[in-house]
């Protein structure tokens, strides 16, 4: 058999419907990690769904506890051909955020796979079951091309935690670093940078939640009685954040800055769009580090956000002057920031700026990871890809967001290559959320080459 006779596999399979009805079995469990009443269907999605597909696989199964108490389990499977051969371990999570069903458009439903044209609506449909369902059946057509020999190692990890931080994740890795060992990670996560450019990406920015508090009294006072005698709360945070990041976006700390981009990274972005999709939101000329690419500010830069804000109430304002305000931010980072003492770095900034009264707090953080573009494993995806498609992929030193990379990169020591199988407008993490056919169909062809090209012991 050939590389085209495993491509063609793949494509048989999503055009006969059973890869549309694979992703909606997977799509009807409600695996929301972040409901403790989602534990029972967790563990029934590995149970019934990913261990029947590792098996097919010829792999080895089996289910493990979290180390993190009261979190959902992994499951870990193996398939050995032989020593002297390469070994991959993919990754997948089978946890989904809240379903919200209330916000999705009539007629859809979160629970359920609902096909309009060329979407698939439904929770987890992008984020990540459809994802993982696509790598675990290329492989089984490379299997099945092959006559039963992949050509190299398999480890398979399925999480069910990914959506609420991946607990016990890295210290499941550093448990079972012998059963995790391997050459390289493959897997898929995260949207691609455009519906129509197949996507690496070899790590992600790091990810640090801050809450900012300022408490000065109990309860409200009037504004006309006290106004201009009591210090403001809300005032007080406004200025305190206008110390960190500016009006335009820009990190105003040093410490919270990341070092040069690298010649390696600015090369591997000087060609990566960003935006410019029908559903995409204008990018703002003027924000963020000035002197930077959309991309660099992006993939390459760090960023402070304020994700809420929040002092009184603000759907029912009164004239009296609030006794608390709050800011719940978040640092992106790239490689190289150092984020140990992330929280007395701000607090010294903060004294230093006159708001002792600033109370700050840091929540869990996760590191940032980046493969080297001029990696020879990266080469060699780039060509296997650009083999199945024609035309070479966008690849991004490190995804925007932030994946725990970290667990493979630094726990295991693994070269990294994540190919994505969603696209910027999927609406992951919001209601509506849907794969795009297509493109999952072209992901199929892409990780049969893949996986393929691994198996040619020459070619790998």
């Amino acid at each position: 058999m050939t590389r085209s006779a495993a491509i063609q596999h793949a494509c048989d399979y999503f055009d006969s419907g059973t890869f549309l009805a694979d992703v909606s079995r997977r799509v009807a469990l409600p695996t929301e990690s972040g409901d403790p009443a989602s534990l029972r269907p967790l563990r029934t999605y590995l149970e019934e769904e990913i261990v029947p597909a590792v098996e097919r696989l010829g792999a080895t199964a089996r289910i493990v506890d979290n180390p993190a108490p009261g979190h959902g389990p992994f499951l870990v499977a193996e398939r050995h051909e032989g020593e002297g051969l390469p070994t991959v371990l993919t990754y997948g999570h089978a946890d989904v955020v809240p379903a919200e069903p209330d916000r999705w458009r009539t007629g859809l439903h979160p629970w359920r796979l609902v096909v309009e044209g060329e979407r698939w609506y439904g929770r987890g449909a992008a984020d990540n079951k459809g994802q993982h369902t696509v790598n675990l059946a290329a492989l089984e057509h490379v299997l099945r091309a092959r006559g039963g020999h992949l050509g190299f190692n398999l480890k398979v990890l399925i999480e069910t935690g990914e959506e609420v931080g991946s607990p016990g994740l890295r210290a499941l890795c550093a448990d079972l670093r012998d059963d995790l060992a391997a050459d390289l990670l493959i897997a898929s996560d995260g949207p691609r940078v455009h519906a129509e450019r197949p996507t690496l990406f070899l790590g992600s920015r790091g990810g640090a939640g801050i809450t900012l508090r300022v408490n000065l009294r109990e309860g409200a006072h009037h504004s006309g009685n006290w106004g201009g005698l009591l210090r403001n709360p809300a005032t007080v945070l406004a200025g305190a954040l206008a110390t960190i990041v500016d009006g335009r976006g820009r990190i105003l700390v040093p410490a919270l800055l990341p070092p040069a981009i690298p010649d390696a990274v600015r090369r591997a972005l000087a060609d990566i769009p960003v935006g410019g999709g029908a559903e995409d939101p204008a990018i703002d000329e003027g924000w963020g580090e000035p002197g930077l690419t959309p991309a660099e500010r992006l993939v390459g830069w760090n960023t402070f956000e304020v994700l809420s804000l929040g002092a009184g109430n603000p759907d029912a304002p009164v004239g009296a002057i609030p006794g608390a305000a709050v800011a719940h931010c978040q640092l992106r980072f790239v490689v190289g920031t150092d984020v140990a003492d992330l929280g007395k770095v701000l607090r010294d900034h903060l004294d230093q700026h006159g708001y002792p009264m600033v109370d700050v707090e840091v929540g869990r953080t996760m590191a940032a990871t980046r493969t080297d573009p001029d990696h020879p494993w990266v080469r060699w995806a780039a060509g296997s890809v650009e083999r199945t498609t024609g035309a070479p992929p966008a690849i991004l030193p490190n995804l925007g967001g932030t994946i725990p990379n970290d667990a493979f990169a630094d726990e295991l020591g693994l070269c990294t290559v994540w190919v994505p199988h969603s696209y910027p407008a999927c609406a992951q993490h919001a209601p509506d959320e849907h794969l795009l056919a297509p493109l999952a169909r072209e992901a199929l062809q892409i990780m049969a080459g893949l996986f393929w090209d691994l198996g040619d012991t020459d070619r790998a």
